[in-house]
């Protein structure tokens, strides 16, 4: 198994639950499979303050599985997590909400941008267009 893999996993203690939600709670088994060998990551998000992993095979709230090599893909930002479950790459089982934050997890794919920040380049009533509004406006007698 790759190193990032463990890293990455290793990291997400360190985290805590900074970037989850505070109401979404509960716990994700990572199922990563090659051939005939599976590796389990238990990632317990129930704690108020931490995220608590482990190698364990337990039970789990949702079981998301896929392989090594895409999910190393998703850690690099270079697959969105949500494209890899429609394309049947990896696979979920249980509570979908935890997958969504789950995925809050992974880098943004490069060249992502804001959404807020695109339509704001593209708008045509940009800063240009209000200043030149401010300074042709009629000023009403008060």
């Amino acid at each position: 198994m790759g190193g990032a893999v463990e890293a990455f996993f290793l990291g997400l203690g360190q985290r805590g639950r900074a970037d989850l939600p505070p109401r979404i709670r509960g716990s994700i088994r990572v199922d990563l499979v090659d051939g005939g060998h599976t590796d389990h990551w238990y990632v317990d998000m129930t704690a108020e303050d931490a995220v608590v992993v482990t190698r364990e095979a337990k039970p789990a709230d949702t079981v998301m599985t896929t392989t090594h090599e895409l999910f190393e893909r998703l850690i690099r930002g270079d697959t969105p997590l949500i494209a890899a479950l429609f394309r049947n790459e990896a696979t979920s089982a249980g509570d979908p909400r935890l997958v969504l934050t789950f995925r809050r997890f992974f880098p943004a794919p490069s060249g992502t941008l804001d959404p807020r920040e695109v339509a704001r380049r593209q708008a045509l009533h940009g800063p240009v267009w209000r200043e030149r509004l401010r300074k042709t406006a009629p000023v009403t007698p008060g």
